[in-house]
């Protein structure tokens, strides 16, 4: 084919692009879950190299405040890494809404910080890393958010999850299973951060995109292998 680009022309037209990507996937997220009440909140590791090589690594030389960190992370045996944390909040039926990338270091419960001002009068389920009374009341008082969080089991009032909740909880499992696997956001090659976050826009999108596929069908919109 005459008249193709780099590589490094594509991958500096995809950084131009990248902000009106967004802007197009929060329409089609809004299209197809328009209305919803009850989301999801979860975080998933973003490694950008093996340990061994960390002190090597590239990524955030060009700007040391969005510099990657160590982080831990127990629920997928990555206890240690490097690299960054994908925070993002989906709706029941499995489709992105917002998300953010801050350090592995930095706690979940930061972006609440920013949860707060996006929604309002709905429930968001988290996981035990959004355990925290003043931060669920806090997010009540300011926005009417229901953050509902599994006891621990040494508190004094635990209870088991109800059904429910587990069921909608995969969701968010669901769909960081498919940027993983699917999507290949395990192979991460970007060298500064402005690449990993058009990286990650792209696959989030794509992703966006492919179950906008499923839902205008209609097909089940959960299981991007229809779309594929």
């Amino acid at each position: 084919m005459p008249n193709l680009i780099s590589p490094r022309q594509f991958n500096a037209r995809c950084k131009l692009t990248a902000q009106l990507a967004e802007e197009i996937r929060k329409d089609v997220a809004t299209a197809i879950d328009a209305g919803e009440d009850v989301f999801c909140i979860d975080t998933k590791p973003v490694k950008v190299c093996e340990n061994a090589r960390a002190k090597r690594s590239a990524l955030g030389r060009d700007n040391p405040e969005a510099a990657p960190d160590w982080g831990y992370y127990a629920s997928q045996r990555m206890y240690y890494y490097y690299g960054y944390k994908l925070h993002a909040v989906c709706g029941i039926s499995s489709i992105i809404h917002s998300y953010d990338i801050t350090a592995a270091s930095v706690h979940d419960l930061h972006y609440l910080k920013e949860v707060q001002w996006e929604y309002h009068d709905c429930m968001i389920l988290g996981d035990k890393g959004y355990l925290s009374t003043k931060v669920q009341q806090n997010l009540f008082d300011v926005a009417n958010i229901s953050l509902e969080v599994p006891y621990r089991l040494n508190q004094k009032n635990w209870r088991p999850p109800v059904w429910a909740y587990k069921k909608l909880r995969k969701r968010i499992e669901t769909v960081f299973s498919q940027l993983h696997d699917s999507l290949m956001l395990k192979r991460n090659y970007s060298k500064q951060f402005c690449s990993l976050i058009t990286l990650m826009a792209a696959k989030i999108a794509a992703m966006t995109f492919m179950k906008y596929v499923d839902f205008v069908n209609p097909r089940p919109v959960g299981q991007i292998e229809y779309s594929e």
